[in-house]
């Protein structure tokens, strides 16, 4: 080889070193690039995590705020204050269950979609509910959007054909005519135990001519366009009908909170408690309120910047502000708006924010409840959900625990707010604390709701909330406990209990 040959190599060798170190010191930039760019998109992550947490954090001096401005909010509501959010409805029901009912009763529990009709005979104290019977309807969608005659044409038509299948185990005496609890799960201005105008329809049902008449006399109607001798004794709102149900089976529950898609609460109050109450005294001395809290609003409330766009975008903004904080129309949703930020800001999923994850309520509670559950150590169950309902094919590690954590910290600031106006309800009734005389009075709250049924950690820490609240030894003497379907069976319970018939029972 020649000397001209040896040097071209070593040019090219040099050359080909020199290429060797570029490349090295190329692919080394762009692993530092790669490494600078995740270690911001984890600070970013980090940080808008750490807002989250700030904005939605509950300490207990808070909640105790919150509960004294729940209080302060019945307060005016009794008052008939015109300006507050709590309206605190008189239900006119002064009689609840005793457990001594006998007889024959019917309920129709209309809330939606569908609706049931329910028939169960009493026994007294000693047989209480010897049988039940219930069927439940769906509504046709065109009757929804129909005439008032229509609908009610519809439901008592069912009800007629319900009541002609009444086996022998049900004995209506001779004489006597058939009694039936209405639930009416929307908004109506009560004006006796057995009357009440409509205010407004909602849960999709947009019907001509029934706004501002008697939805009682509605039904009445059309039950004697059917032939059907049947008497509504009583008009109650679903969470009235919870507390009902729950006085029956415990004579020591005094509130009744439902939390499930909406929210909402009702309590015994004293009857001269109640600066608006025009009326005689009630021989029990009692009333029910129906508090409609999911229009609770305080400035002691922690609004985040997620809760302010969701209450504008809205269908009803600046209304229901407590109800978008706890329940379960609104859990995942604030879950999916905070995963939003964290995809844009911090592109927690990827470069590419999945598509699915800018649809407004995409996210449901009950997936919220299932990947907050996930318990396998890559929680690969919710993966599996992140895959399915945003279409996101691969989410890492840390994503899925960036999920959990985001899921921990909506619930948990649901069900501290929500154990909070609880609290509130105990503290307007005296029953936040011991008696002086230290003896154990019982207290019980009825609960119902999927909700608070199906979502354990939910509940879970909505009771130790309560229980850190009130402190171990008034906590003692509280129960917080499951009243499942207590509006539908509470509806009966009341029309027995105020029953045209009870007083010669």
């Amino acid at each position: 080889m020649g000397k001209g040959a040896v040097v071209g190599t070593a040019v090219v060798a040099c050359a080909a070193a020199a290429a060797a170190v570029g490349v090295a010191v190329v692919v080394s930039r762009r692993r530092r690039r790669r490494r600078e760019a995740e270690d911001e998109r984890k600070r970013k992550a980090a940080a808008v995590v750490e807002e989250v947490e700030q904005a939605f954090s509950t300490p207990t001096a808070l909640l105790r705020g919150i509960a004294d401005a729940m209080v302060e909010e019945m307060e005016r509501g009794l008052r008939a204050d015109p300006h507050a959010p709590l309206k605190m409805l008189i239900s006119y029901v002064d009689n609840l269950p005793t457990g001594d009912e006998h007889g024959l009763f019917y309920a129709l529990d209309l809330g939606g979609t569908n609706f049931r009709v329910i028939r169960v005979q009493l026994g007294g104290r000693e047989k209480r509910v010897m049988k039940q019977e219930y069927e439940e309807v769906s509504i046709p969608p065109h009757l929804m959007v129909g005439t008032s005659t229509e609908l009610f044409d519809f439901i008592a038509a069912e009800l007629e054909k319900f009541v002609r299948t009444e086996g022998e185990d049900f004995h209506l005496p001779d004489g006597k005519q058939r009694e039936l609890g209405f639930t009416f799960s929307f908004p109506v201005h009560q004006t006796s135990i057995s009357s009440g105008t409509l205010i407004k329809w909602t849960k999709g049902f947009s019907i001509n001519g029934t706004v501002g008449e008697d939805v009682v006399a509605e039904l009445s109607r059309a039950m004697e366009r059917q032939g059907l001798d049947m008497k509504v004794t009583a008009l109650v709102n679903d969470t009235v009908g919870t507390l009902a149900g729950g006085r029956y089976v415990d004579n020591d529950v005094v509130a009744a909170v439902i939390l499930g898609t909406g929210t909402n609460a009702a309590y015994v109050e004293h009857a001269n408690a109640i600066p608006k109450w025009n009326g005689p005294l009630p021989k029990s001395g009692n009333m029910v309120i129906n508090m409609e809290w999911g229009n609770f609003r305080s400035d002691k409330l922690p609004s985040s910047e997620y809760d302010k766009a969701l209450d504008f975008e809205s269908l009803n903004p600046g209304e229901q502000i407590y109800e978008k904080m706890i329940s379960g129309m609104y859990l995942g949703e604030i879950v999916r708006r905070i995963l939003l930020k964290l995809a844009h800001d911090a592109s927690l999923f990827g470069d590419v924010v999945p598509p699915k994850l800018e649809q407004l309520f995409v996210l449901r509670t009950p997936d919220m409840s299932a990947m907050h559950h996930d318990t396998s150590h890559d929680l690969k169950h919710l993966g599996a959900k992140l895959k399915d309902i945003l279409g996101v094919p691969d989410t890492s590690l840390e994503a899925r625990y960036i999920t959990l954590h985001v899921c921990d910290l909506v619930a948990e600031r649901g069900a501290r707010l929500a154990a909070a106006g609880i609290y509130g309800i105990l503290k307007k009734l005296g029953k936040d604390k011991l008696p002086n005389d230290f003896s154990q009075q019982r207290t019980a709250v009825a609960m119902d709701g999927g909700l608070y049924e199906h979502y354990k950690k939910f509940s879970a820490c909505l009771e130790a909330t309560l229980t850190d609240l009130l402190g171990e030894e008034a906590a003692s003497s509280v129960v917080v406990k499951l009243a499942n379907d207590g509006s539908g069976i509470g509806a009966a319970l009341l029309a027995a209990s105020h029953s045209e018939y009870a007083e010669a029972a």
